[in-house]
């Protein structure tokens, strides 16, 4: 691993110097810094962005924790034995592999990140729905496809969408590693809320996994519209200012140092 592309010795020079220059003009208001400052840590601590980005990660880790580890307890209380209880995981996991494929290929081709993650926790609160119902243990193994495909597809969106949005490198990296951290005390919840004693419907189980859905079924959208505002305010500032021919208050070093709260950095929807 290296830190920068100008030290990564198995490029050549022609190949560094393409990189450094891809780099400097993809995001123009993203520099990268070579040395850490407090300053990046309060930024990342005290931008909104994190915490909200944080609970929709957890709102998605609690279903995917949940159903990883529970999965055979589920089937296993349709009636089957504890191997074929094991073996009927398997399918759920090829279909959620195709989904996971197939999210990441159209989101990276059409550049957005939240109609995805959507997607996934819509998945997932079908899934559940059919598993928390009075329904036939059939159709209960089908509602797990869902819940399996929904979570696991919609998690390496929630991580991009992050740090999509964060700038520079250190502000990302602090940002990403709480967005993470906090997440994943969504295994903690998950891994205490499938009691024994609540089988073989497991309703308070599901009921709690369809509570977290929702969160990030709220949250999603909040960060979204927020982002279309900042975006559309951004647009109208720099429009206004193109057309009086009003030269920019910032200089380089200003841009840099604010990453994604420059007047031309645009959020990713």
């Amino acid at each position: 691993m290296v830190d920068f592309p100008a030290t990564a010795k198995f490029l050549t020079p022609e190949e560094r110097s393409y990189v450094i220059w891809k780099k400097k003009y993809d995001n123009s208001s993203v520099g990268e810094e070579e040395h850490f400052e407090m300053r990046h840590l309060w930024a990342a601590l005290s931008d909104w962005k994190v915490w909200l980005h944080a609970l929709i990660f957890m709102s998605l880790l609690v279903p995917l924790y949940g159903i990883t580890l529970f999965l055979p307890s589920i089937i296993r209380s349709f009636g089957y034995t504890p191997a074929i209880s094991q073996l009927l995981t398997v399918p759920p996991y090829i279909f959620a592999t195709l989904v996971v494929f197939a999210f990441a290929h159209y989101s990276d081709k059409l550049k957005m990140r939240s109609p995805f993650i959507i997607g996934g926790l819509i998945m997932c609160l079908f899934g559940f729905a059919i598993n928390i119902s009075n329904v036939a243990h059939g159709v209960k193994y089908f509602g797990t496809f869902f819940i399996v495909a929904g979570s696991y597809s919609a998690v390496p969106g929630a991580v991009a969408w992050h740090g999509n949005n964060l700038a520079g490198q250190y502000k990302r990296g602090i940002g990403m590693a709480l967005q993470i951290g906090i997440g994943n005390f969504g295994g903690a919840i998950a891994a205490n809320i499938y009691r024994s004693r609540d089988a073989p419907r497991y309703i308070n189980g599901h009921a709690f996994e369809l509570m977290f859905v929702g969160i990030g079924l709220a949250c999603v959208p909040i960060g979204v519209l927020t982002y279309i505002r900042i975006n559309s305010k951004r647009d109208a500032l720099q429009k206004a200012a193109e057309e009086v021919e009003e030269m920019t208050k910032y200089s380089e070093e200003d841009i840099r140092r604010m990453g994604d709260r420059a007047p031309d950095f645009r959020y990713t929807l």
